[in-house]
């Protein structure tokens, strides 16, 4: 099928194109047979170990939450939407728009790279335009969308009709009960045309938040070059160097609770106005985030539109970007340690003579960052938290067990 469908876009021919599509439709097919001739094979060799197995194969999933006090769709909307998106003050007006001279027009590089990027297969958003109906757009006439989306950048303007969105209610694995609003999460699916242009304006904005030193060069993730990969290393190179004779090495890590829905946009619009950032870039990312609104999906939906006024959008390509910059004032200095951080995840690793001490400093330091946290309107999940002792593979002592007490909770190493 893959060297078919390969032929058949370098030949475009009609046999090619027919070829491509039956080999896709015989794949497909076989594949559909291999499970019902497995799965007839498995109920064949059915016993008591494994009866409960196929059971829960073939259970049915719950279709929609099921919540204290709300027994029909739109009781089940509005208890959902109350955790999810809080009400909040609305960010003030902007006022009259303007156009910025130092606005650069989009170019065809800047939407075709993330055009190349995007899966056809990706869930398109209340509109229901996928992203191969943009690509086809993109070969027919690709000076369409840069008419449409140019001028959106230099007056930094996202406007309503891109903001809104729908929410897909997922049920998180695991849980003991599913009558709470924190058994579940939601997915947010945007319109294609917006996660284009976000795509884009990401780009540009990570090169200016790089050139600006608006990002802490301890912060991974989110941005090009700097995968978890990155994080690892430079976390097991720093505790190798720190690593002498009778010096332990602790690591404390932390987890922001619900880092995107605390992102406050008064906020995060100040820290790159400090920095001399474009300005259409700033009124840009100001407009993505306001005037929000999300449609909850579930069986028997009222389809009503509710207001987001909290954070920035999970499943945006933007928010990861904006919530590095968001975090990036907790980042402090450690003389004898290093603090890392891989987009809402944190690691705090000091130095000292033994165990213990290492566990006062971190204490120290955890209570600074949270103190910052809690100017920002973040804060750290402690049911999250775990601490290292580091041993190197010479030492033959035996395995430190020093606790460490953060907010009256005592983890074990």
């Amino acid at each position: 099928m893959t060297k078919a469908t390969r032929k058949a876009l370098t030949l475009q021919t009609q046999d090619s194109l027919l070829i491509a599509k039956h080999s896709r439709l015989g794949y497909f097919t076989a594949i559909k047979r291999t499970k019902a001739s497995y799965w007839a094979d498995f109920l064949a060799k059915t016993s008591t170990q494994n009866i409960w197995t196929a059971k829960q194969f073939i259970a049915n999933r719950k279709t929609f939450p099921s919540l204290p006090g709300a027994s029909d769709p739109v009781t089940i909307n509005k208890a959902l939407l109350a955790p999810f998106f809080p009400s909040k003050d609305p960010l003030p007006s902007r006022g009259c728009l303007s156009q910025d001279p130092s606005g650069d027009h989009l170019t065809r590089d800047e939407i075709r790279d993330p055009l190349s990027k995007s899966s056809p297969s990706s869930a398109p958003g209340p509109n229901g335009i996928p992203y191969f109906v943009w690509k086809k757009v993109n070969l027919i006439n690709p000076w369409v969308r840069l008419d449409l989306l140019s001028p959106l950048v230099a007056f930094g303007y996202h406007p309503p009709s891109l903001k809104n969105a729908n929410g897909v209610i997922l049920d998180k694995s695991g849980k003991a009960s599913y009558n709470s609003p924190a058994s579940f999460r939601i997915m947010v699916l945007l319109k294609t045309v917006s996660k284009i242009l976000e795509r884009v304006m990401t780009v540009r904005m990570s090169a200016i938040a790089r050139s600006m030193g608006l990002l802490h060069p301890n912060q991974y993730g989110s941005l090009p070059g700097l995968s978890s990969l990155d994080a690892c290393l430079t976390l097991t190179h720093k505790v190798r160097i720190l690593q002498r004779p009778r010096v332990r090495v602790s690591t404390l890590f932390n987890n922001i609770k619900a880092g995107f829905d605390n992102v406050n946009a008064s906020s995060l619009r100040a820290l790159p106005l400090a920095k001399r950032t474009p300005y259409h870039m700033v009124d840009w990312v100001s407009s993505c985030l306001s005037g929000r609104s999300c449609t909850l999906v579930l069986q028997g939906t009222p389809n009503l539109p509710a207001p987001v006024l909290v954070g920035s959008p999970q499943g945006s390509p933007i928010s990861p970007l904006l919530l590095l910059l968001y975090l990036a004032p907790l980042h402090c200095a450690i003389p004898r340690g290093i603090m890392l951080s891989y987009v809402h995840d944190f690691s705090i690793t000091m130095a000292s003579d033994s165990h213990q001490g290492n566990n006062c400093c971190l204490q120290r330091v955890f209570v600074d960052i949270s103190e910052g946290g809690r100017d920002q309107g973040v804060s750290f999940s402690l049911a999250k938290t775990k601490l290292i002792h580091w041993r190197p593979p010479s030492q033959r002592t035996p395995q430190a067990t020093t606790l460490i007490e953060l907010a009256g909770h005592l983890f074990h190493p």
